[in-house]
């Protein structure tokens, strides 16, 4: 596996990054914890994002090579979980939008697979492949809307990018969506993945192309530098992230870095 470029960012500057990029001899993964939606939080000194890719790359780092994707899911499922005392069980089953929760794009060099858990995607060989969770374009939609209505009403741009009123409009019906994560969608949680929601792509012997990112990167493109002038072209034309071409759960703020952390690894096979 010939390594060609990486990047991984923080969206808030003065925060630590709740995605992360692991590379072993073996597995190149891309790891992207989902920022909190309560004020639930597993560890006094990180989010729960943060905490979740922080085990989640540690149990990759020390996977044998020749783990299979069902060995990763029940494996990584039971990392998570013993990070739950027996007390927090109830709740966690009744409130998932307090698990600590991930997406995960692995590539296994012995089985010649790619593994998408989540809200992840990539490029093989030039071809797009994506899993994007089934209500996020229903939520995006939702806040554009509300953006638009308040634009209307006679807020400002710049007000909106930095007090995104509308973001608490969707939060419910987002809290909603996450009860039924590993129902109607696949994520790392320390609870029963659901297969059915993962997507596994894989390679014949021939070279491949690959970059594997995390979905803060809206338009993944072929090199890393294309993907950054998309991403600058997305917050010039549209700061809202309210479309057409791209709509967000949340606006570029003025000083972040983007809307969201990102990632992104490209590499030859």
């Amino acid at each position: 596996m010939d390594i060609i470029e990486q990047a991984c960012i923080a969206k808030n500057p003065r925060k630590k990054s709740e995605d992360g990029i692991v590379v072993t001899p073996d597995f190149i993964a891309v790891i992207d914890g989902s920022t909190s939606k309560s004020h639930y939080r597993h560890s006094l000194f990180r989010s729960n994002g943060r905490y979740a890719m922080q085990l989640i790359g540690r149990y990759i780092r020390r996977m044998p090579k020749n783990t299979t994707c069902e060995q990763f899911l029940r494996g990584v499922t039971a990392c998570i979980r013993k990070h739950y005392s027996k007390s927090m069980l109830q709740r966690l089953a009744d409130h998932p939008e307090d698990r600590l929760t991930a997406s995960v794009i692995v590539y296994s060099r012995l089985q010649r697979e790619i593994w998408m858990v989540g809200d992840c995607h990539c490029l093989v060989g030039g071809t797009y492949y994506d899993n994007p969770k089934p209500a996020e374009a229903e939520l995006a939609a939702m806040r554009a809307e509300e953006v638009r209505r308040q634009l209307a009403g006679g807020k400002s741009v710049d007000d909106l990018l930095r007090h995104d009123t509308a973001r608490p409009v969707i939060i419910p019906r987002m809290l909603e969506t996450m009860r039924q994560q590993n129902v109607d969608y696949s994520v790392v949680d320390g609870f029963p993945i659901d297969r059915r929601h993962i997507r596994i792509i894989t390679l014949d012997f021939q070279p491949w192309d690959i970059v594997m990112a995390s979905d803060g990167y809206p338009f993944l493109c072929a090199t890393l530098d294309e993907s950054e002038r998309r991403l600058r072209q997305q917050r010039d034309s549209d700061p809202l992230n309210i479309g057409p071409l791209f709509q967000a759960t949340k606006a570029f703020h003025p000083d972040f870095n983007s809307f969201d952390d990102r990632s992104y690894i490209r590499f030859r096979v």
